[in-house]
Parts: structure tokens; sequence; C-alpha cells
């Protein structure tokens, strides 16, 4: 295809600007999605600050919503008009890492230099919409591996409802997976930004009878109420540790989520688990952790630290947009603004800056 289209690439540190773009040719594995709502991530500003290399002129933005437009020769089972998304992680499922249990961290960075992707393992490397391939703050993207990656949306599904999906809510319910949550426990989901919130609904899900959720925001900790908290805590206005030590009888919580990288927050994280417990984190460190002494009991109180990825592939989405289609959880609430991709540069002012009570906003072509 050689006509144009309007994307929002990365120029330098402080500037992403809409240009136009020529759409992707599609290879015999691929599919041009036609995007019909994307949104901006807290990473996506990394990248505009700068804090987060990426190549200048590349398209950001990995959570696509949209319409298949064209089909690779090779891509069955799936119909040019069809609704999709594809995940914010999209691995091949045929590399080592997949086949090895972490898809997510595989090795599509070797794509760009002619390699096989199937070979070798690179942390974060399964991210490829937005990092390492343009993403999806356009009008159409070139989803790779496409009968791995791309998933129908049920139909009666909005795209708001289904927009948490490619990233967010997987990310926020494997916050949660990885947090060994059984029925009865008692969970501390720390940061309520869009994936804490999703941490909070995840845990509800897997049982935790118990869920203290601990922000500086009362809007999002009345969200997290919606969601599933069962003790909201801000941090202003007491000592969260100790208030948590006297909640659970001085037991400590079973498991902790940490859901927004800073060494604050991940030693709180710790300071509250139980002997044995286990912290998830999902936050982004941009510094070197240290790990209190006391909080870790010197290496010896049992405790697990997990971290995570997104994960990703058509069987993910598949089973989170089957959450949403039971009604058992509705996302939809997180979607507070909407902006049309021309505008993209004042909604990532709004996002950055946390405005007006933003949490996601819908970027709509």
């Amino acid at each position: 295809m050689s006509a144009m289209m309007k994307a929002a690439v990365f120029v330098e540190p402080g500037r992403i600007e809409i240009t136009d773009k020529r759409i992707p040719d599609v290879g015999p594995n691929d599919a041009l999605v036609r995007i019909t709502t994307t949104t901006i991530c807290g990473t996506d500003v990394h990248i505009l600050k700068g804090e987060y290399p990426v190549a200048k002129g590349l398209t950001v933005g990995h959570e696509p919503v949209g319409v298949i437009e064209k089909l690779g020769s090779a891509v069955q089972g799936y119909t040019e008009g069809q609704r999709v998304i594809a995940g914010a992680i999209c691995p091949n499922f045929n590399s080592y890492a997949a086949q090895d249990g972490a898809a997510s961290q595989d090795g599509s960075y070797l794509v760009p230099m002619g390699l096989c992707g199937c070979h070798g393992y690179k942390a974060t490397a399964g991210w490829r919409f937005g990092n390492l391939i343009d993403g999806t703050q356009a009008e159409y993207v070139l989803v790779p591996d496409a009968q791995a990656n791309l998933a129908p949306i049920p139909d009666g599904l909005t795209d708001e409802q289904v927009l948490m999906c490619p990233d967010i809510m997987s990310t926020g319910f494997k916050g949660a997976e990885n947090a060994n949550i059984r029925i009865g426990d008692t969970v501390v989901v720390f940061a309520q930004g869009p994936i804490g919130l999703c941490a909070t609904a995840g845990a509800r899900l897997l049982g935790a009878s118990t869920i203290i959720t601990v922000d500086g925001n009362d809007h999002r900790l009345g969200i997290s109420k919606q969601l599933g908290a069962d003790v909201t805590l801000n941090f202003n206005n007491c000592d969260v540790v100790e208030e948590i030590m006297k909640i659970t009888g001085g037991r400590g919580a079973d498991s902790s989520i940490e859901a927004l990288g800073l060494q604050s927050t991940f030693e709180s994280a710790l300071r509250v688990l139980k002997p044995g417990g286990t912290l998830s984190s999902l936050g982004v460190y941009s510094t070197d952790l240290t790990i209190p002494l006391s909080a870790f009991a010197a290496g010896l109180g049992d405790h697990q630290i997990r971290t995570a990825l997104c994960p990703g592939g058509k069987e993910r989405m598949r089973r989170l947009m089957n959450v949403l289609a039971s009604g058992r959880l509705d996302l939809g609430v997180m979607v507070t603004h909407q902006y049309k991709l021309d505008n993209i540069v004042a909604a990532y002012d709004l996002f950055a800056h946390q405005r007006d009570g933003v949490l996601k906003i819908a970027i709509k072509p």
C-alpha cells in the first residue's frame, strides 16, 4: 500500500508530534489493522521525556483496538473487516523464549538486524509496538505474527470496554496472579493508577477477602472501592505500614503488589508482608533499589519477590475479554477522557501532568 496515514512519532525528548507516514506493506505473517481506538500509557510518557530510549521517528503507542484492513497470505482464521485487539506485548510464539514459558522476553530485538527472532532472549523484547517497531498511535498499525497475536472482540463489547486489555488489564492481572493469592487472603496494592486499579480488580477475582489499597489521591481510591477494595488508605493522612499492621493484627499481609516503581512504595510493600508472603512488583523503576535489612529479615523470611512484563498473545486477550463479557468487571469507568488523534499532543500534556482526574484517554483517529 502506498497511501499515507497520520501517526504520532517520537521526535526528541519532550516532543511527540503528528506527522504523515506511509501505510506499511503487509507481509505473509502480518495483519494491517485500522485503529479505531488506542490510548496513552505511562510508558509512553517515559518515552516522551527521554527516560526510555526509542528511535527518532518511531510511531509510539502499544494498545490497539481496531478492524482488520488486510491479512497476510499465511494468516488463517481471521477475516478482513473483523474487530480485533492485539496485546501490547506481541511475541513470536515460535521462539525459544515462548516455548520456555517466557514469551514476553523473546528474540524480537534480533529482527531489525536481519536475524531470526525465534532465537535469543532479552528482557522486554516481546514489547514491539512503539519500542522496536511502529506503534498504535496512528491510523493503522502492522501486527506481526498476527495469527498468534490477534484476538477477535466478542459481540456486545465496546472499544472503551476492551481498551484496557492489551496492556493495563493484562499487566494488573499478572501482578495479582504473581502475588500467589489464595481464597481468604489479605492483599495490599500500592498505587491506584490504571495498573494498580486492575491489580485490585484481579485480586478480588482471585479470591482475596481483604484488599487494602494505598494512594495519595482520594478520587482514585474511590474508584478502587468500585473495583474491589475493602479498605483505602491515603498515605498523606497516615503511616500506611503502621496502619496495615494494625488492620492485620500485627500479622502482616499475605501479599503486596507494587504498581508505581519507587523505592518508597517498594520498601513499604516489603515491610507490610508477613513471613512467607509474596511481593509482586509491577513498577517500572528508574534507579537502583535498596532492600531494607529488617524488612527482608536478613534474607531469612521466606519472602518471594516476583516481577512481570505484561503477557500478550491471543489466548491471554481472549481470557481477559471473557471476564468483561461475563459482566464480572467493567473497566470502562477508567476511560475518563477522549481526544482525536490530531490532538494527541494536548492529550499527552493532560496525561503527563495528571490533570482533571485523568486515568485513561481514548484516542480516536
